[in-house]
């Protein structure tokens, strides 16, 4: 998809710009041809003679060029491209870019551009999370900038937490999106399920799993970007909506298994929401009391629907593809093997989930992919690139690869 693109990018100054080369090399190993701009802050995180070596270009940082800009460089350099990609996008140039400053070369050729522009924020959390910086990405969105990230994660300054950068190949991903104009799934309906859902026992107390969704939210969203239009019912989680999905926002599995059966027909169902098997038989109506002495009340639990086995078995509204997910901790392969037989879907995505794998709260996964036929192990990738991944597998099984060309005429 980005064969022949000319993608411009801008390197502010986070400590994220050490990964500007990666990111320009594998833009590159995708066909697209990248030239750099650099902030005079960039510099110090990464050289131009480094991204200059990796794009095969010119790098440019000099808004009083003497050379460049008697031609009118900086309004060159923003014409030519057919995207601007600012990666990382700091704090600062983003309230420039909010502001209309245009005091380097960088954010004058942001401002005279009339190109699309896409950004990948960079920042601390706190940075993130302050007042100003979401007013100014609430402008910058407004005027049809896309952001892509960030992500939550460990930083450069010890804290944890959202404004980490994507990964490049995370940045490959959303470029690809964003010049795909085939749409294999244009006209697809796709359910997903997302996120843990949470059992009531009193009005204060709950039984949950251990799922962010950011799995099942990125399967969504890619889905979403290869055309289909996608519905997402999510148990409680920390993130932000896919762009372009319809969500539908639950807690508990009864609720999740309402807001599927309401969703269908479907074409495609993908289960990766971590359903609770079990919840409290006799939900109490007030918050049950401890006194000193007193024995824990006993806890009686009933079996939850089964989702997964249920949209398998749903008869004429059944999707022509199920995919469930099994989250194991032994026996990886095996349990899921047993699992794709007894619930009937057509695929199970297996994963260990054990706590030294990282993979709950995570950002990276590592699956196996289970079908009639056999399992496919995949290698260790962000769960955007799962999701991407497994959103083109569901194309190529769903969509004739006739059908699929001629929808990219």
């Amino acid at each position: 998809m980005l064969d022949g693109k000319k993608v411009l990018l801008i390197v502010s100054g986070g400590i994220a710009a050490y990964k500007s080369p990666d990111l320009v090399r594998r833009l590159r190993k995708q066909g697209a041809a990248v030239r750099c701009v650099m902030t005079e802050s960039a510099k110090q995180f990464v050289t131009p003679l480094a991204l200059g070596a990796v794009s095969e270009d010119k790098v440019y940082d000099n808004l009083f060029s003497l050379t460049d800009e008697h031609e009118m460089g900086h309004i060159q350099l923003s014409r030519d491209a057919d995207v601007l990609l600012v990666a990382p996008a700091t704090a600062n140039i983003m309230a420039k870019m909010a502001h209309g400053e245009a005091d380097n070369l960088a954010t004058t050729v942001l401002l005279a551009t009339d190109k699309p522009v896409l950004a990948a924020p960079a920042m601390n959390v706190r940075m993130w999370e302050h007042q100003a910086t979401q007013a100014n990405i609430a402008t910058l969105t407004a005027r049809g900038i896309a952001m892509i990230g960030p992500d939550e994660g460990d930083m450069a300054c010890g804290e944890y937490g959202m404004g980490r950068m994507v990964e490049p190949e995370d940045i490959v991903i959303a470029l690809q999106r964003f010049f795909g104009s085939a749409q294999p799934l244009a006209g697809k309906h796709a359910l997903v399920t997302s996120g843990p859902t949470y059992e009531p026992i009193d009005p204060v107390r709950y039984i949950a799993n251990r799922s962010s969704g950011k799995q099942g939210h990125a399967i969504a969203e890619a889905l979403a970007g290869l055309g289909a239009t996608t519905t997402l019912v999510s148990g409680p989680t920390q993130l932000p909506d896919p762009a372009g999905v319809n969500v539908v926002n639950v807690e508990s599995a009864a609720q999740m298994l309402a807001a599927c059966t309401a969703a269908l027909p479907a074409d495609i169902a993908v289960c990766a929401a971590a359903v609770c098997d079990w919840r409290a038989d006799d939900q109490a109506s007030e918050k049950l009391k401890k006194s000193p002495g007193d024995t824990p009340p006993p806890l009686q639990l009933t079996e939850n629907p089964d989702i997964l086995a249920t949209l398998s078995a749903a008869g004429e509204t059944r999707p022509d593809l199920v995919i469930g997910f099994a989250a194991e901790t032994e026996n990886v392969i095996d349990n899921a093997k047993a699992k794709l037989a007894r619930k009937r879907c057509d695929w199970i995505i297996a994963n260990d989930v054990s706590p030294e794998t990282g993979t709950f709260a995570g950002d990276t996964n590592t699956v196996h992919l289970i079908t009639q036929q056999g399992s496919e192990d995949w290698p260790a990738m962000s769960k955007t690139r799962v999701g991407a991944q497994l959103a083109q597998r569901i194309a190529d099984t769903l969509v004739p690869e006739k059908e699929a060309a001629d929808g990219a005429k």
